[in-house]
């Protein structure tokens, strides 16, 4: 039986395995997955042995993410332009690095939300990892204006300048949260404030009636920064569907076979 891990410091509490055993029933595939502690200073001893083990993939998540981009032997074009890599494929070619966030939290905007982004005016809040994965997808939906907000101006003007030479010329901006202007039909929260309970320091006025507002964490109850959006007539949705959609984008990877997700976020979504 194939095997396929999660690797990741802490794991324990990783729903990776579930999502997967359930994307491997609903498609009739035969495999294994579970989730490894790799130790803090060993992560690409224990990828090599898992692979000694016959391991054919791995999903990478909190904290070695960017030690996967080192290990991997190739990166996709969105790997790179991440500068983070979560999903690892085990080759004849050897590894291979993708990222998958990105287009999980773009499936999740368009497919499950019913929201399109082309033509759409949207604000990513923050410019670390987490923002950084998911700016090529949503470009590649051909928004009208991507504006990338952060406390730290620079980080924000700094992913404004790698991407506008992949689509994002004339679409894509930096500010900093006082510096927003205007309203937007999707705004998402990449910060990690949501961690500490805590709110972007960002204006009512970016809600458009009618927005989608989402934020990349997920509990649950509604983060802070939703019960916000909530209030200023925002729709919400948090980051679970971005986790099932990023882990059918690597089961697909992985098995050439693309799952359906609707059952597998509605059973997650009632046992949180």
């Amino acid at each position: 039986m194939d095997r396929y891990c999660v690797f990741g410091n802490p794991i324990a509490h990783s729903k990776s395995p579930e999502i997967h055993a359930a994307f491997a029933a609903q498609t009739g595939q035969h495999l294994q997955y579970e989730r490894r502690l790799a130790p803090l200073d060993g992560f690409a001893d224990a990828v090599r042995a898992f692979i000694a083990e016959g391991g054919k993939g791995a999903n990478v998540t909190v904290p070695f993410k960017l030690e996967a981009v080192k290990l991997a032997q190739a990166l996709t074009i969105r790997a790179r332009a991440a500068g983070a890599v979560n999903t690892l494929v085990f080759s004849d070619d050897g590894i291979i690095g993708d990222n998958t966030d990105g287009a999980g939290l773009v499936a999740d905007i368009v497919n499950n939300a019913g929201v399109p982004l082309a033509g759409k005016r949207v604000l990513l809040l923050g410019a670390g990892g987490a923002a950084r994965g998911v700016v090529l997808p949503l470009l590649e939906h051909r928004p009208a204006q991507l504006v990338i907000a952060n406390r730290t101006v620079a980080r924000a003007e700094a992913l404004v300048e790698q991407f506008a030479a992949l689509g994002g010329e004339g679409v894509v901006s930096a500010c900093g949260f006082d510096g927003i202007e205007g309203d937007y039909d999707v705004i998402i929260n990449g910060t990690a404030a949501s961690l500490s309970a805590e709110l972007p320091p960002i204006s009512p006025s970016v809600f458009a009636p009618g927005c989608l507002a989402l934020d990349m964490m997920y509990a649950a109850s509604p983060t802070v920064f939703l019960q916000f959006a909530g209030r200023h007539g925002a729709q919400l949705r948090d980051g679970l569907g971005m986790l099932v959609e990023q882990a059918a984008e690597a089961f697909k990877l992985w098995r050439d076979v693309q799952p359906a997700t609707g059952e597998v976020l509605q059973t997650l979504r009632a046992k949180l």
